[in-house]
């Protein structure tokens, strides 16, 4: 029988197998994934204890047009109850439980923002619609900046959409208006982030786990503390068909023959590589060596321009970087105070921006537990920076050099509680922060080609997967833009007459359209 190797155990890794059980009738004994660390999920990571302190690098967000997502999970029963599948509990949640937030930005002084108006002026909104019509192929190289005005950059709009999804002005303008394309449907609820979803616990817990127990139930090998570190290929220098598996395991090289039946898929690049973390009293260190998500990159397209250029999203930390951090906590004091100040009851509130802060803070508190195996009593709520190499407005020093505590202190400083209740968080609160130099690499300014296509042309048994595949239209640092590229690369390299949905494309409903252009002209 065919045999599939899968290299690295994120979302697109797991999702790929499952598609290859489902789909393309692979039994799972015939399914190995190689993770080069010894916890697998990828970014979808969730860690710690009440004691020492929860981490989680990152909260994803999803919404009701994440068709390939909601498929895949459609399938995967929940580990809290079987006979309830895991995209139905991501739904139902919605229904009970919506954001509805009302104190999204946070100015200076402490005040809450009125975010009905987007703060457009004529000249923002000419240029977001040019933007929108302009060809793809027009922006190659392209940073937002080269398409708007620095106005645009202090609006509401700008504060609200590059805190939700992580947007720099530095980043790339095919990025950005992929992102006005795919999410324009959002944006009449876009300040109380009505149309957003989120899942019940964290990602590991409630992806993850529930995805890898049915892969194992199935008999789908997972190998950690496996590093691969090059493929061979048939000869030809445009060779697509793989021979073989290079790879370290326990310190010792292997090799494993492949055949042109078999598969082959690799997550080339990681978003969170090289992450470094901290504790409650010290900063995060100096990030460790890249892995080898970004190395075998780098071997496989060197010589191939149809693998990409990976140079393009490893080599500008400065412009890829942000931190975040977790925060556990043993009153529920910190809660209590941010349900008064915004309105809202914990895990309805949605996403907080300090606008007037340095390193463009932005805090979530979700509902509660976040862990599975959170005990009463304990809470858990997260954050992040933007620009976590500038100076703190009460910490003299960048976010990168601050110990969780000091991050904390900067954060209270930020919502202005009184010294009581600040001073009880402060004292019942462990924080853990994270630095991740490559969060928003997939982001950075590119071309067409930077990225290579999930199958590429003239490829036999080889697929790239994962956020630095191209996908037409979809959209990057999304647990969707991963479960595309898994499904894409399945339904592809086996000729497949199941093939993922469609991309949603709402700008061209023209419902969707004057709701956006109202949105855009409110005042």
């Amino acid at each position: 029988m065919a045999q599939a190797y899968l290299v690295g155990s994120g979302i697109a890794a797991l999702a790929a197998a499952a598609f290859l059980i489902r789909d393309g009738g692979f039994d799972g004994a015939d399914i190995h994934l190689f993770e080069e660390q010894r916890t697998i999920g990828g970014s979808l990571d969730a860690d710690g204890s009440a004691e020492a302190g929860y981490s989680m690098r990152g909260m994803r967000m999803f919404e009701a047009e994440f068709r390939c997502t909601y498929d895949l999970l459609s399938g995967i029963p929940t580990l809290d109850d079987p006979s309830v599948t895991v995209t139905q509990e991501i739904l139902a949640g919605q229904e009970e439980f919506a954001w509805d937030d009302v104190a999204r930005l946070v100015d200076g002084d402490g005040k809450i923002v009125d975010t009905r108006s987007m703060g457009f002026s004529e000249r923002d909104r000419l240029e977001l619609v040019r933007c929108l019509a302009t060809p793809e192929g027009n922006l190659d190289g392209k940073r937002i900046t080269d398409c708007f005005g620095e106005h645009f950059f202090t609006t509401n709009f700008w504060f609200l959409w590059c805190t939700t999804f992580a947007f720099q002005p530095w980043h790339s303008a095919i990025e950005f208006r992929r992102y006005l394309r795919r999410f324009l449907h959002l944006l009449p609820g876009f300040a109380d982030m009505s149309g957003v979803h989120r899942t019940r616990y964290n990602q590991y817990d409630s992806i993850v786990r529930p995805l890898t127990a049915w892969l194992r139930e199935r008999g789908v090998t997972v190998h950690t503390g496996c590093h691969v570190t090059d493929l061979g290929f048939a000869p030809g220098v445009r060779s697509g068909t793989v021979q073989s598996l290079h790879l370290i395991r326990g310190g010792r090289e292997e090799k494993i023959t492949v055949t042109p039946a078999d598969l082959v898929l690799v997550t080339n690049g990681s978003m969170t590589d090289a992450s470094s973390l901290g504790s409650h009293t010290a900063a995060p260190p100096p990030a460790p060596q890249r892995s080898d998500a970004w190395l075998l990159w780098h071997r496989l397209a060197r010589g191939r321009e149809n693998f990409g250029d990976p140079s393009v999203f490893d080599k500008h930390v400065k412009e890829s970087r942000w931190e975040s951090f977790t925060v556990t906590a043993e009153d529920p004091v910190f809660l209590d105070a941010l349900e008064k100040f915004s309105g809202r009851e914990t895990g309805r509130g949605g996403l907080m921006t300090f606008t007037g802060s340095n390193w463009l803070l932005t805090l979530v508190a979700p509902r509660q537990p976040v862990f599975r195996d959170q005990p009463e009593g304990v809470s858990v709520w997260w954050g992040y920076g933007l620009f976590p190499g500038r100076a703190g407005n009460h910490t003299p020093k960048p976010m990168t050099m601050c110990s969780g505590r000091e991050i904390l202190e900067e954060v209270l400083h930020h919502l202005r509680f009184d010294e009581p209740t600040a001073a009880r968080v402060l004292a019942t609160s462990t924080v853990v922060p994270c630095v991740m130099p490559y969060i928003t690499s997939q982001f950075l300014a590119r071309r067409r080609h930077d990225r290579p296509r999930v199958v590429p042309e003239g490829s036999v048994n080889l697929a790239f997967i994962g956020q630095f595949a191209e996908v037409p239209d979809d959209v990057v640092f999304t647990v969707e833009y991963s479960v595309r590229t898994a499904w894409t690369a399945v339904a592809g390299l086996l000729g497949l007459d199941k093939q993922p949905p469609p991309v949603h494309k709402g700008h061209h409903d023209p419902h969707v359209l004057a709701a956006a252009l109202e949105t855009m002209h409110r005042r």
